[in-house]
């Protein structure tokens, strides 16, 4: 593991995503701060917080979009194939592992075949308030 310290949000190492042991620490204040930046910027495939605090825990899943992501650990989550995993936005689409992986690369195409017989005049316009009468009834 690589851990870089300090790092700015204008680094280099902060403009793509991190593929690798390596661990840029950011110093900050207020979280909320955190969470401002972050929603600046292209949403990550994976986001990670590590606190006690329950408030911080809901602000993290409600404020920050992400592909997936842990509280108080890191990488788990993909180890995991029964919870779907991938990206958001610049990180990709679509979802991976068990079923969520069949899902994602099956493409399931919706089909209605009408037949061209028994055809109510009562779909098509004009449309009358006799016509809005029998249409409510119907559905």
């Amino acid at each position: 593991p690589t851990l870089l310290n300090p790092v700015d949000w204008n680094d280099a190492v902060m403009q793509e995503e991190i593929f690798g042991p390596v661990l840029p620490i950011l110093h900050f204040n207020q979280l909320s701060d955190v969470f401002a930046e972050i929603r600046k910027r292209p949403k990550p495939l994976s986001a990670y917080l590590f606190t006690d605090k329950q408030e911080e825990k809901e602000r993290y899943l409600q404020d920050i979009s992400f592909g997936g992501g842990c509280i108080n650990d890191t990488v788990m989550h993909i180890t995991n194939d029964r919870m779907p995993f991938g990206g958001i936005g610049n990180s990709g689409t679509g979802h991976y592992h068990g079923v969520y992986g069949f899902l994602t690369f099956s493409h399931q195409k919706s089909i209605l075949d009408k037949a061209d017989w028994g055809e109510t005049p009562l779909r098509y316009p004009p449309y009358s308030e006799e016509k809005l009468k029998w249409i409510k009834k119907v559905l």
